[in-house]
């Protein structure tokens, strides 16, 4: 499954991202370069002069392809973009051009490593972002432990308040199914199947408009009976991409 995403991802990563809705962004400084390719080894052919308009047409990493009023389309690296106005008068920031392209993507891929109960533990998850700062996730995870092994998943909703920030905290609660199998060689040990809450606060470094950096800290709760409870603390760090 891992495997499957990092593919997935990689195929993401390498389309050229085509904004919903072009933006339009005057040239403030003397001059904009474009590029025939989205790299500094593409010579430049032609010349946006100040006071001009050019119109976004497609991203790929740090190069826009943008699109002069005349028809030129060529290559500008992000850098020439931050000295350029919008149409309401205001200067295109670096955080702007991430925060406009992730906010618009809904769906999320990740995995991370950590430790479950001081046990090496590996979870991925996919997420729905439906508003800005709310999405649903969904967790598989798996420990590996001494006595046994443990596999669980569960759904979480997920609040990130501050989402337009590169580095953003967020918080969430979820349900799930809780399954210990303990190691063949401990006589008369049974499985344990119970249902599983949880409580996580972690944060997230936007690496990219498409890659995400998280950790987090997860308290689980296990209802192994009417009258009985167990809780169980991780921590976690991985990667995730948005598509």
């Amino acid at each position: 499954m891992v495997a499957a995403m990092c593919l997935w991802g990689g195929v993401a990563v390498g389309a050229h991202a085509a904004p919903e809705s072009a933006q339009r962004l005057q040239v403030s400084d003397p001059f904009l370069e474009l590029h025939t390719g989205p790299g500094r080894g593409f010579p430049v052919f032609f010349v946006v002069e100040r006071n001009d308009w050019v119109e976004i047409a497609l991203r790929h990493t740090d190069w826009f392809k943008v699109r002069t009023d005349g028809g030129k389309e060529g290559w500008v690296h992000r850098a020439q973009l931050e000295n350029t106005l919008t149409q309401a008068g205001s200067r295109k920031t670096f955080r702007d051009i991430v925060v406009d392209d992730f906010l618009r993507r809904r769906l999320e891929l990740g995995a991370s490593w950590g430790q479950f109960r001081s046990e090496p533990m590996l979870k991925v998850w996919t997420a729905y972002r439906f508003t800005e700062t709310l999405n649903v996730e969904g967790t598989l995870g798996q420990v590996q432990g001494v006595f046994s092994s443990t596999n669980f998943w569960h759904i979480n909703l997920n609040s990130e308040p501050w989402a337009d920030q590169r580095i953003s905290p967020f918080f969430g609660v979820g349900l799930g199914k809780f399954r210990n199998i303990p190691n063949a060689s401990l006589v008369g040990a049974l499985n344990t199947n119970a249902n599983l809450a949880n409580a996580t606060v972690g944060a997230r470094w936007y690496l990219t408009d498409r890659f995400v950096a998280r950790v987090d800290y997860t308290l689980y709760t296990a209802f192994l009976s009417d009258n009985r409870t167990s809780q169980f603390r991780a921590y976690t760090a991985g990667l995730s991409f948005f598509f």
